[in-house]
């Protein structure tokens, strides 16, 4: 049995060169757009922003799907529990690069991204000036640092528990005490979690591009849009590790149940993107429909479509069997489409705002995914060779063995 992963060559080579497409991508789109007008100005930032909020909140919702199912006591997924460790593990680096392109658009006064950024905008928006107390950068400021560094800290806490498993076996009033102990620290992480993702982290991120509109299911719906991606990188990894003869007790039934969670939430997602379309469309308010204009009849048409196509029509008939979900090649292809659907979902929700009569999409925005790409990579695949890949102490283990739906 393979107990640590060697980085493959490949592996190595694939991560290091999506990377280098990354900073190349970063590099000329600088001089490109970046040293332009304000308009130029705008599109490099847009992408930066797009790029970083998503992959952040992908890799954050993984250490979410390891925290709710702990807290669910499901053992299931311990077999392969080390994976989303290593995914999560990116939440700090990640964190960082998002960090420093928020702050760079909210101090470099980007208004056509943020518009309540611009103070004269405001005084004659009774709108804005409404959200004054809210939208402003100090706050913005403050509850970026406390989102990003309490999704570090709690997610490097429930790692650092989990590798004390590796020293030697417990016994039974021990295997107690870690259960409750990863329960407390996991009830910690959904709380924050639910605050942030779920509450006002995308109000202030991505809504306040549109910040004379509003949705009370937005922050859900955000949540659906990453939560689905990081099921489907988690089943990535999970698949191409054991390819390479890595995870020997995770089986096709803990695909299958990877599977059940990617339809289900896929779902989920529709579900908030029907009643948040409809409901708004339906009341014909101005205010309101003014967000889908360009999405649902102007520029955006073929995005907003496409990305229901690829979101939720094709998790519905093809995931829907029971076959395609214990299927090897079914499972990956369906978890890159819906990686690529999501990040589309999340092109539309920041380009519309600053753009919303053009889609300036080109290489530069599929150059800077790709280097979040390279960089997740490395990063989990770094993690991944530094520690047993098996936590063969943990008490839920043979639950996960023996596993079967």
């Amino acid at each position: 049995m393979k107990e640590h992963f060697e980085i493959p060559r490949g592996y190595r080579s694939w991560s290091r060169g999506l990377m280098v497409a990354g900073i190349l991508s970063l590099i000329i789109g600088f001089f490109m757009y970046g040293t332009g007008d304000e308009v130029s100005q705008t599109r490099f930032w847009a992408t930066l922003l797009q790029n970083a909020v998503y992959f952040l909140l992908v890799v954050n919702a993984v250490m979410f799907f390891l925290c709710a199912t702990t807290l669910a006591m499901g053992g299931w997924q311990v077999s392969f529990r080390r994976v989303t460790e290593a995914i999560s593990a990116c939440v700090p680096l990640i964190g960082l690069i998002t960090f420093v392109i928020l702050m760079s658009i909210v101090f470099g006064n980007k208004h056509l991204i943020y518009e309540w950024l611009d103070k004269d905008a405001v005084s004659k928006s009774e709108v804005l000036k409404g959200k004054a107390g809210f939208l402003n950068p100090a706050f913005f400021t403050i509850w970026t640092i406390l989102s990003i560094g309490l999704w570090t800290l709690l997610g490097m806490k429930m790692r650092k528990m989990s590798r004390e498993t590796d020293a030697n076996p417990m016994t039974v009033e021990e295997g107690k005490r870690f259960i409750y102990k990863n329960t407390v620290w996991s009830a910690l992480f959904i709380v924050w979690f639910a605050l942030t993702v779920a509450s006002v982290t995308p109000w202030l991120w991505l809504m306040s591009i549109n910040a004379r509109w509003f949705s009370t299911m937005y922050s859900w719906y955000t949540f659906g849009s990453t939560f689905v991606p990081g099921l489907a990188l988690i089943t990535l990894f999970v698949i191409y590790l054991k390819n390479q003869g890595y995870l020997p007790y995770t089986n096709e039934e803990h695909l299958h149940d990877l599977g059940k969670f990617q339809f289900a939430f896929s779902i989920f997602w529709t579900y908030l993107w029907f009643s948040q379309f409809m409901l708004i469309w339906y009341a014909n308010i101005s205010e309101e429909t003014i967000y889908f204009k360009s999405r649902f009849q102007g520029a955006y048409m073929g995005i907003f479509y496409l990305n229901l196509i690829i979101n939720f029509l094709s998790p519905l008939l093809i995931l829907m069997s029971r076959n395609s979900k214990r299927n090897f090649a079914t499972m990956t292809l369906m978890s890159v489409a819906l990686l690529f659907g999501h990040w589309l979902d999340f092109y539309q929700m920041v380009f519309a705002g600053p753009f919303p009569d053009h889609v300036p999409m080109n290489l530069f925005d599929f150059g800077i995914a790709a280097g979040f790409v390279g960089l997740i990579m490395w990063q989990a695949g770094r993690v991944l060779s530094s520690y047993p890949m098996i936590p063969k102490n943990h008490p839920f283990l043979k639950e996960s063995i023996i596993h079967h739906t």
